[in-house]
């Protein structure tokens, strides 16, 4: 993972919160089980001890993966945000040409985007076609079902 990750300053103390939380609290939990398991007996049928063994993994590649997503991540801070172009973390409000339909996102990192919340990622490809367009701009998106037209109508924090 050597793409940069934008992030807020919330978000990446966050990922440091649950980084810390599985290193400390997670990883000696993980390696009793292992222990506790290990004093049932005969290794080879000891389905706990697997069990044990795998969740260890599953909790090593997990710290493995935030530990990298921090060191790339970039904090991005929002009181010097241009808004007269679309850029990480503005919210644009678009009109879909075809429908007509107006929605408001915000353009957020990967690991921030939620769609419920309005959130969207900037690596996504209606992401990627809003980057840098300004006010009245139309974006053309190349979309599964095919191409798609936005409007930009206002550019926010």
């Amino acid at each position: 993972m050597s793409e940069n990750m934008y992030v807020t300053k919330e978000t990446f103390d966050k990922m440091r919160e649950e980084l810390h939380q599985m290193k400390s609290v997670d990883r000696p939990a993980a390696s009793r089980a292992i222990a506790e398991a290990r004093e049932k007996g005969d290794l080879k049928e000891n389905a706990e001890y697997d069990s044990a063994k795998e969740a260890q993994g599953m909790l090593e590649a997990k710290i493995k993966q935030l530990e990298g997503m921090i060191a790339n991540a970039k904090i991005v801070d929002t009181t010097t945000i241009d808004t007269s172009k679309v850029t990480i973390l503005t919210k644009v409000t678009i009109t879909n040409m075809a429908t007509k339909k107006t929605v408001t996102y915000q353009l957020v990192g990967e690991k921030e985007a939620d769609l419920k919340l309005g959130k969207i990622s900037a690596a996504s490809p209606i992401g990627k076609g809003l980057m840098g367009k300004v006010i009245g701009d139309v974006a053309e998106i190349s979309a599964p079902n095919g191409m798609m037209k936005f409007k930009i109508e206002k550019i926010t924090i």
